[in-house]
């Protein structure tokens, strides 16, 4: 089971709800009652509490990227002109706009910003660097790394 960092409001069976959920999003909640020891008004109102707390951010489809042709993966490492709050919530709020850009994590090192860039070629990630990521905000540069092959993708 995954240790989370709380506030302490979480017991093993809200722990326990939260890993078998993150496995499978689509179990019904007789199943999930079952998996994690509990009837299922309890774990109904468990889940829902998980929700309205903000511990579940929400439901939604993982798509398969290769099988939708974008398999075409790079990070992206920005280096900002400006390091001043106005200038960080104005990159912040431009690069949420560029659909390519799958995750952007600001970054304590040599460079501001690291970005994870899904396209369906070099050649399209190309003009995404180009015409998108170097006309955000404030960008000083920029530094790829292409992904090879993706071994671990997600955290859970």
């Amino acid at each position: 089971m995954r240790k989370a960092v709380t506030d302490g409001d979480l017991d093993q069976f809200d722990l326990r709800i939260l890993d078998v959920l993150a496995e499978d999003g689509r179990i019904s909640v007789t199943d999930l009652a079952s998996r994690v020891g509990l009837s299922k008004t309890p774990c109904q109102i468990r889940m829902r509490r998980l929700i309205d707390d903000g511990y579940i951010d929400g439901f939604k489809a993982v798509l398969n990227p290769i099988k939708i042709g974008l398999d075409h993966v790079a990070f992206a490492e920005v280096k900002l002109t400006d390091t001043r709050e106005e200038a960080l919530s104005s990159f912040n709020a431009a690069v949420k706009r560029i659909k390519e850009v799958e995750e952007c994590h600001m970054i304590a090192g040599r460079f501001d910003y690291l970005l994870k860039i899904r396209t369906p070629s070099i050649h399209r990630y190309r003009q995404v660097l180009g015409e998108k990521i170097s006309s955000l905000p404030f960008v000083a540069s920029t530094s790829t790394n292409v992904v090879m092959e993706s071994v671990k993708e997600n955290w859970g």
